[in-house]
């Protein structure tokens, strides 16, 4: 496979990325591996993660839950257990309950919070003394449609909201300590999100019309061109550059 046996500047590099099973997350784990890191694939299922490693001898599969206590300290300590370091931290993974007020339940509002904004302060948490170790980046996935009113899924646009605004705030308060924190946000991007929180092929459907009609290239996107904007963020190229939200939406956030 393309890539297996770079040897760019980059080989020396460990990144870990969670929410590694499928969609944006496996694009950046096998992007980065292309670039010749190491990369530990995070994620909550064996399977997927088993499927974004083949045939990359760079990805190494970690399942695990990043929600339960005492897994994001686990993680870190596999990670540089195993390559001795920790550059990249890409916080992906995230999870979509829809509904709209009035008929959110106490499971689906704290599971979001749990997936998309408690675990990653906690695993850049866990990775804060490596990273600052080896000069490392933090890079969060937020969402461009959480710039925006978002009904039915205010929760989740929530979630990611705060995890920009976490990105910046890292961003001022790691400077010192030589740990840049940017942020991507996607727009439509064709992932199984929405199989994963169990929407219909119906309203599957008109979700994606929705989101055509608010996205000025009038495409979805694809989930490697949200991990090429992950990678030139976290590249040593983008050294000055920190605390930044950069939306990967065909134009959504500004139309």
């Amino acid at each position: 496979m393309a890539g297996m046996n770079s040897t760019t500047a980059h080989s020396s590099r460990v990144v870990a990325v969670t929410g590694a099973g499928t969609g944006i997350g496996r694009a950046t784990a096998r992007a980065f591996a292309a670039e010749g890191a190491h990369v530990v694939a995070v994620g909550r299922r064996s399977e997927p993660l088993s499927e974004t490693a083949a045939g990359w001898d760079r990805i190494t599969p970690l399942p695990a839950d990043i929600t339960a206590e005492g897994e994001p300290e686990r993680i870190v300590r596999t990670v540089v257990s195993r390559h001795g370091r920790l550059d990249v931290l890409v916080n992906n993974a995230g999870i979509v309950r829809s509904g709209a007020l009035g008929t959110l339940t106490p499971e689906a509002i704290t599971v979001q919070l749990a997936t998309n904004l408690v675990a990653p302060v906690l695993l850049t948490q866990a990775a804060l003394p490596f990273l600052e170790a080896s000069g490392g980046v933090v890079v969060n996935v937020s969402t461009s449609v959480g710039q925006r009113a978002w009904p039915g899924s205010s929760v989740y646009a929530a979630t990611k909201t705060a995890l920009e605004l976490l990105t910046r705030s890292w961003a001022v308060e790691l400077a010192p300590r030589g740990v840049r924190v940017v942020a991507v946000a996607p727009g439509a991007i064709d992932t199984p999100i929405g199989a994963h929180q169990g929407l219909t092929p119906e309203r599957m459907a008109a979700l994606r019309e929705w989101q055509l009609a608010h996205t000025p290239l009038a495409r979805v996107g694809h989930p490697g061109e949200v991990a090429w904007a992950i990678t030139q963020l976290a590249s040593e190229a983008a050294a000055f550059v920190t605390g930044v939200v950069l939306p990967v939406d065909g134009g959504a956030v500004v139309a």
